[in-house]
């Protein structure tokens, strides 16, 4: 288990970079903005509350910018990730940062926080990833917030695609990533006490387009303008049996009560 954690760990700081800049694409930061602000229109109870957070496999603590831009200043910000290259680099941006180097399989802290958020995580450590949402309820305060963004299939024919893209693209390891199927995640999550609030399934033709630059550049194709076209039409699922099915990614928020 530790010998995966570590391959996945020199994988990422391989493809950090390229990670990186991508994410800084306009298309793709414009799908982002459009898609998170969708998800936290209706939850105005978390809105300008000074809530603490903490930000597991934090990354480039993407985390903290999209809670900031959408509920308001926060009260504290915790996060952490097995890569010493990344926390370096958001060290270099933001000293003051609390963020840390740690396993995410092995972290324990007596800490609480309102709002765990993970984006795009927990399919990294597959074979861990029940203990993992396990043992972080413990530092969930009563009624607070877990907000997760992972890729996720919900038919046989899409599975096969991702499949087949994780053993062809260099961007990803076949060995140590594996997507959700959709009842499982929810599963895994309310047989450990926590209750779903609130899930959308933005996966769809605009994510399929933008979401993802550093693996399939070549499909970011046209400007903001399209990219705004096709999130509308897309949204019109984000709720349904449709988008359900044919979503490749779930945005969920489950909460301790």
């Amino acid at each position: 288990m530790s010998d995966l954690i570590e391959q996945q760990r020199e994988h990422f700081e391989n493809i950090s970079e390229k990670y990186y800049n991508a994410r800084r694409a306009t298309n793709h930061l414009c799908l982002k903005k459009l898609m998170w602000h969708f998800f936290f229109k209706n939850k105005k109870h978390l809105k300008n509350q000074q809530l603490s957070v903490l930000e597991p496999m934090c990354g480039y603590s993407e985390g903290k910018s999209i809670l900031e831009e959408n509920i308001g200043n926060l009260g504290s910000y915790e996060g952490f990730d097995y890569s010493s290259v990344l926390i370096k680099k958001v060290k270099e941006k933001n000293p003051a940062l609390h963020v840390y180097v740690q396993d995410i399989s092995t972290f324990k802290s007596d800490k609480k926080f309102d709002i765990i958020i993970i984006i795009g995580g927990l399919h990294h450590v597959p074979s861990m990833c029940e203990q993992v949402v396990e043992n972080l309820k413990n530092n969930l305060k009563e009624g607070g917030s877990f907000i997760l963004l992972e890729p996720t299939h919900n038919n046989i024919i899409f599975r096969k695609i991702r499949e087949r893209i994780y053993k062809k693209n260099e961007l990803f390891d076949q060995e140590t990533e594996k997507a959700f199927i959709l009842k499982d995640l929810n599963q895994m999550f309310l047989k450990n006490g926590y209750t779903l609030k609130d899930q959308i399934y933005p996966g769809l033709l605009s994510y399929i387009l933008f979401y993802n630059p550093d693996a399939f550049p070549f499909l970011n194709i046209g400007g903001k303008g399209l990219v705004k076209l096709l999130f509308r039409i897309d949204s019109l699922f984000f709720r349904n049996y449709i988008g359900r099915k044919l979503s490749f990614a779930t945005l969920s928020l489950y909460s301790t009560h």
